[in-house]
């Protein structure tokens, strides 16, 4: 009873991710068949419209798909960043026993993509898209584990979640530190004085989604003009939402029974409205619900929806269609190079390291796993849709052909790995 209580809220996720998965796959394709149809010119005028602010004392105008990109990816990158914290404090990376294998894992499928993509990069204008083929998209990854059933157990999902976080992880310290344009560090001091009261408000415990929302975004804008990703703003305001409770179960409950007998208790109307007694035990239970659910709990699972059913298909649509057409200039070198980084960098170094860990000892394989299960999750991770995408915007920004070549590359290097992987596992999957 207990084991299934735990597990319910990752099923939850899984399922979550999954849908998000199968949207964001036909989000791809409407983007593709739209930018290669007649209707094209339109799909550039869209994501090109500019829209903003422009005055003499501030300018804030940009074309719509850099607000998706800069902006409700800032909300994407905010999600992982709670994701991440909630790992390292509560969850599969709080400790080193926990975290070994996909910490094992997630650094064979950072540093061998990046190594293979040098080694066979032969151009010093393609050279800056060695973060492409680094990261795993979470969504794309768990919708092709979710078509395969039972054959797949819950550890193996938990298993890629995690090492596909740390990669998320690695993904953004790569962001900020190698993508980022010339900093204003002037801009960065005032966004860390921003920083101090959410900080403090997060030691003692408080939290405020109006003070998070209105520093977040002063946080935004100041990271955007700084040079900064604005994105990475996401993630570090993330990390002072507090995860705490200020009541235990046993008195929720409790304070919960006190105040359904007081509703029952009050008199009943027959209008359509509570009396002045029932409003008032409705602002205890609302003062009570504040206090028992973890503010970092609360906004996961509120942006989750958002992220998987809103955001990353708008990306998705916004940022795959790539026009083929007779005459299109594309790089096939770099196509090749990051198709190849993406399959065969990600299955060799997620493998070879997850192999080395367990027979050294330094780390177990997940119940009711085989390590052929680990190889198939390992070509898997291959499917670096989102971050991969996001970053060859960043590393190639108004490069059209190099853009638009990283895109195709990634995109044959997820659809590689992403049926290679399915059939691997489900071939060695039986059926639980």
């Amino acid at each position: 009873m207990i084991k299934k209580v735990l597990l319910t809220p990752f099923q939850k996720f899984v399922k979550i991710e999954g849908l998000s998965g199968i949207l964001l796959f036909g989000a791809t394709i409407f983007a593709m068949l739209w930018a290669n149809s007649s209707f094209s010119e339109s799909y550039d005028w869209l994501w090109n419209f500019k829209i903003g602010i422009n005055s003499d004392s501030f300018s804030l105008e940009k074309p719509l798909i850099l607000w998706i990109n800069d902006g409700l990816m800032a909300i994407f990158f905010f999600l992982i960043g709670l994701e991440i914290k909630r790992e390292l404090l509560i969850g599969e990376l709080n400790s080193f026993k926990k975290a070994a294998l996909p910490l094992f894992a997630a650094i064979g499928g950072v540093i061998f993509p990046m190594v293979l993509f040098i080694l066979l990069n032969n151009s010093d204008a393609t050279f800056k898209g060695w973060g492409i083929p680094m990261a795993t998209d979470i969504a794309f990854t768990l919708a092709i584990l979710n078509l395969l059933g039972n054959r797949v157990p819950l550890s193996l999902k938990i298993f890629l979640t995690a090492f596909a976080i740390v990669d998320d992880l690695v993904a953004v310290l790569v962001i900020a530190i190698f993508y980022s344009e010339t900093i204003n560090w002037i801009l960065i001091l005032y966004a860390s004085f921003c920083f101090i009261p959410l900080i403090i408000a997060a030691k003692y415990g408080y939290y405020s989604k109006y003070l998070t929302t209105i520093f977040g975004i002063a946080i935004w804008v100041l990271f955007l003009k700084s040079g900064i990703h604005p994105t990475i703003a996401g993630v570090l305001l993330a990390f002072t939402i507090p995860i705490r409770q200020k009541v235990v179960v046993s008195d929720f409950i409790d304070n919960l029974k006190i105040i359904a007998d007081k509703i029952t208790k009050t008199e009943k109307e027959q209008i359509p409205i509570l009396s002045y007694e029932q409003i008032h035990e409705m602002d205890n239970l609302e003062e009570l619900t504040e206090k028992f659910r973890s503010p970092l709990q609360h906004l996961e699972h509120k942006l989750h929806g958002w992220s998987a059913f809103f955001i990353m298909p708008i990306f998705a649509l916004a940022n795959a269609g790539v026009a083929f057409s007779a005459n299109m200039e594309i790089d096939i070198p770099l196509i090749i190079n990051i198709t190849l980084a993406l399959f065969v960098g990600k299955c060799i170094g997620i493998a070879s390291l997850s192999f080395l860990s367990i027979k050294l000892k330094w780390a177990q394989l997940p119940s009711n796993t085989n390590f052929t299960q680990i190889l198939g999750v390992a070509i898997l991770a291959g499917v670096g849709f989102t971050m991969s995408i996001f970053i060859a915007n960043l590393a190639f920004f108004e490069e059209v052909i190099y853009v638009n070549s990283a895109k195709v590359g990634v995109i044959s290097g997820s659809v590689i790995s992403g049926v290679i992987g399915y059939f691997v596992l489900r071939w060695s999957g039986k059926k639980q």
